[in-house]
């Protein structure tokens, strides 16, 4: 007799979001597989994330834990995760983003849907003709120190999917492995690397979940437009 899964994920929506992070490619995580090492068995692999996704028992691996240059110096840590855990991503942030987009403005671009960073240089150069003045701001350190408590707020404000809650929790507590093997526990802040947490995303929808601020991101940066109302 065949149990019901506690989760309704459609398979057809991991096949999907197989699809899409086999087009974005990306590098091995901490198992040091690759999209063409997960590609010789996919169905079986796709089937077994199916699996575990839908019955709760997914759990993610480590991040890989990756030091990039800044171009103003020093280093920006990326943590990058497995094949498996992308398309685990990609599924959920297909599931969540219908719900979370409408509560964008107008004038968010980075990481929405059919828009991009020359999308945002088009109006800005429209606006230079209106305006004489700009506001930029680089906020330091904001997504090594996002509160975790006050994300998963903001998430339950937008949805009461129960694995797509359950997941994002785990992925922002998820280690990061980084290359002398060192496991580094994180309390705070949203791995850059991912795809469900990408540098505006949930960032942006927990910091608007305060009711302060409507925040305007332009480009593929953390320079924001702020105004008070």
């Amino acid at each position: 007799m065949n149990k019901t899964k506690p989760f309704n994920i459609p398979k057809r929506l991991v096949w999907d979001a197989y699809k899409l992070i086999k087009v974005n490619k990306g590098s091995a995580g901490v198992d040091r597989e690759s999209i063409t090492d997960f590609e010789q068995n996919l169905s079986k692999n796709l089937y077994k994330l199916w699996n575990r996704l839908s019955s709760g028992t997914y759990f993610p691996l480590p991040v890989k834990g990756v030091a990039i240059p800044k171009k103003q110096g020093g280093q920006r840590m990326l943590g990058v995760p497995t094949v498996s855990d992308r398309i685990a991503q990609m599924v959920v942030k297909l599931a969540f983003e219908p719900y979370v987009e409408p509560h964008f403005k107008e004038d968010s671009y980075g990481y929405r849907p059919n828009k991009s960073a020359l999308d945002a240089v088009g109006i800005t150069r429209q606006r230079c003709w209106q305006f004489d003045w700009v506001l930029e701001f680089d906020i330091r350190g904001l997504f090594d120190n996002i509160d975790h408590e006050m994300l998963m707020k903001a998430v339950r404000r937008h949805t009461d999917n129960k694995w797509v809650i359950l997941y994002i929790e785990r992925w922002l507590k998820v280690p990061m492995q980084v290359a002398d093997g060192t496991m580094i526990n994180r309390g705070l802040g949203t791995p850059q690397g991912g795809v469900i947490t990408p540098r505006t995303q949930l960032t942006l929808l927990a910091i608007q979940g305060n009711n302060m601020l409507h925040i305007y991101l332009f480009i593929n940066r953390v320079n924001f437009y702020f105004f008070y109302e």
